[in-house]
């Protein structure tokens, strides 16, 4: 028999911290941008596309913090602010693009079963038109 696998509440609360972190929609496509090098805050914020400035730069800083990249400020005029993966980060490409990928691939599956599900639950639950007696228990099928 195999143990369960038992998570204490810590651990769960660091999981889960993490997991939203990087499943984070501006942090994968984030990532993903700067799989090819290190890029200047502006120029990712072109290519990320429907970003805005604070949300790019809260995004940034997050992952900063976490240790997923580093914020180089090269003395220029206007400052250059260049934005690189950590080898944290690297290691995080892997899971984040397979995801990604994985995403891509499965899309029409995804989108087949959501209009399978929403024209099965679509329906209009059907209303008793008298009120129940108290104390009887109403049946509703779907």
């Amino acid at each position: 028999m195999k143990p369960a696998l038992r998570y204490e509440s810590e651990d769960c609360r660091a999981i889960s911290d993490i997991l939203g972190r990087v499943g984070d929609k501006w942090t994968v496509l984030v990532v993903g941008y700067l799989t090819n090098g290190p890029m200047r805050f502006t120029e990712l914020r072109r290519q990320v596309g429907g970003i805005s400035q604070k949300m790019l730069t809260t995004t940034l800083r997050g992952l900063e913090r976490d240790g997923f990249v580093t914020r180089t400020v090269l003395a220029s005029i206007p400052p250059r602010v260049d934005y690189e993966l950590t080898d944290l980060g690297r290691e995080l490409q892997v899971p984040v693009n397979a995801l990604g990928e994985w995403a891509r691939i499965n899309m029409d599956r995804v989108k087949s079963a959501r209009k399978r599900f929403d024209e099965n639950y679509a329906a209009p639950v059907p209303v008793r038109s008298t009120p129940l007696e108290p104390g009887t228990l109403r049946k509703v099928s779907a």
